[in-house]
């Protein structure tokens, strides 16, 4: 269990976790924030699973930000295996002391192979990749280590995980076990590409990311888009919610929302209209059959729509 004397900053409730992630315009609702506070008090890594663009990965990093802490991230992809999540030895370092010690004996300097061997195969060679990094960081606030799309890592890696998540901890042959020296908080994201193994997921508090409401929306595009006018703001989250009832392959999620309103902004828009969609539709789409198939939709129809929700 953590401790009550934590020189670093904690969240001390819910609600404060709320207003430091809002300070860093990331809107939680009180379930996330109430997630969010658990995670920590009970010192268990949080899954967040949800399509994506709803705000998972932005979550770990409104996170170090508000603790005011290191954002260590590990980026999930097939075939991501140990040795590049964890660590690896430097070797060019390691020869480079040999070759020193090599000068040393032609100078006259005594033997020391097995004093040799003790140094080339210590903590001080080591490579830290991002697990290894987040489990010996000693910075004044634990970091918050990301490990995002685990979905796309292979089922292999997904079980090496399991000691990390249980016990902070991690084996080098060479060294032993190497233990945390203080936990980090560890954010989970999954996209659901494939469905994750009930053993990782014990290990987690777990929380599903949905797409706002409208309101929600609305004021997370006026907090993260500061120059966009009220009505347009109100035309483009309504203009989003729509989409999200069609059938595209990808629908737009909140990270869309937020770069088509910067880029309303920076082309002067005030208004929905049939031209200003037609000519951002690579803000909102990130497929081409999705494009085509909103392309064969009546957009006035769409646009009407907007109207009549934004009354």
């Amino acid at each position: 269990m953590p401790s009550s004397d934590a020189a670093w900053p904690r969240f001390e409730s819910v609600d404060g976790v709320a207003q430091a992630l809002r300070a860093v315009d990331y809107l939680a609702d009180r379930e996330l924030a109430t997630t969010v506070f658990l995670a920590q008090e009970l010192e268990k890594p949080l899954l967040l699973e949800g399509e994506a663009g709803v705000g998972k990965t932005e979550l770990a990093k409104a996170l170090a930000a508000a603790r005011g802490s290191r954002l260590i991230r590990l980026q999930c992809y097939e075939g991501l295996d140990a040795s590049q999540a964890l660590y690896e030895w430097n070797y060019q370092r390691q020869l480079l002391h040999i070759r020193l010690a090599e000068l040393d004996h032609a100078n006259g300097a005594p033997g020391r192979a097995a004093a040799l061997e003790r140094e080339l195969f210590s903590e001080e060679y080591l490579i830290h990749r991002p697990l290894l990094d987040a489990i010996r960081a000693d910075d004044p606030v634990p970091p918050v280590l990301l490990i995002d799309e685990v979905d796309r890592a292979d089922e292999e890696f997904e079980a090496f995980l399991l000691e990390i998540l249980s016990d902070f901890q991690v084996t080098v042959p060479e060294l032993g076990t190497l233990h945390a020296r203080q936990r980090p908080l560890v954010i989970l994201t999954s996209n659901r590409t494939r469905e994750l193994h009930d053993a990782l997921k014990r290990r987690c508090l777990y929380l599903w990311l949905s797409y706002p409401s409208f309101d929600r929306e609305y004021e997370i595009l006026r907090t993260r888009v500061p120059g966009i006018e009220e009505h347009l703001a109100t035309q483009v989250c309504g203009f989003m919610q729509i989409l999200r009832d069609r059938d595209f392959y990808k629908r737009p999620g909140v990270a869309e929302t937020i770069d088509w309103g910067m880029a309303l902004v920076a082309l002067h828009r005030d208004v929905l209209d049939e031209s200003t969609v037609a000519d951002t539709l690579g803000c909102i789409f990130k497929y081409h059959d999705d494009v085509d198939r909103f392309r064969d939709e009546n957009l006035v129809a769409v646009l009407d729509q907007v109207s009549e929700r934004a009354l």
